[in-house]
């Protein structure tokens, strides 16, 4: 009896299948071995290894989101570029075309950078990578405290921390 063969996109799907199998069976591992011994220390929030100072509801600047979609532009345009340059050096290919594979690929790709430098044009000219820091606003709460004594425990708390 024969058996038949897998096709490449069966040993793509075995692929996924261990690859997934693999990554659960390493976190449950990990899960079985490692310690667990939380303390408050442990559970405390901390940023880059430093505990957070200032209040977390603090607005953040949009810009930063533009700036990291321009940058995300043009990195998903160098993973286009890859592909092309590969292609664009065949010498077979040429030779087949009596050069004109040469000059299409080049005119095809200064119009994708023309494009992609036109849109960098206008964000640029909407004044979207215009860098301006924005004033920190703390938001307020009507409260009942007295203000001297809120901060009197902000002073004595701080003085604490910095001390140790």
């Amino acid at each position: 009896m024969e058996h038949p063969e897998i096709s490449a996109f069966g040993n793509i799907l075995l692929f996924i299948f261990g690859g997934i199998l693999f990554i659960c069976l390493v976190l449950f591992v990990g899960r079985l071995i490692r310690p667990r011994r939380p303390n408050e220390e442990k559970n405390t929030i901390y940023e880059s290894g430093e505990e957070a100072v200032g209040n977390a509801w603090a607005a953040f600047n949009p810009r930063f989101y533009v700036i990291a979609l321009v940058f995300l532009l043009f990195e998903v345009e160098l993973v286009f570029l890859f592909p092309w340059a590969t292609v664009f050096g065949q010498q077979e290919l040429i030779n087949e075309t009596n050069d004109n594979w040469a000059k299409l690929a080049v005119v095809e790709m200064l119009m994708f950078i023309f494009i992609l430098a036109l849109g960098l044009a206008y964000a640029w000219k909407k004044g979207f990578l215009d860098w301006q820091k924005p004033a920190t606003v703390s938001p307020t709460v009507g409260n009942s405290f007295r203000k001297d004594l809120y901060d009197k425990v902000n002073d004595k708390y701080s003085t604490i921390k910095n001390n140790s």
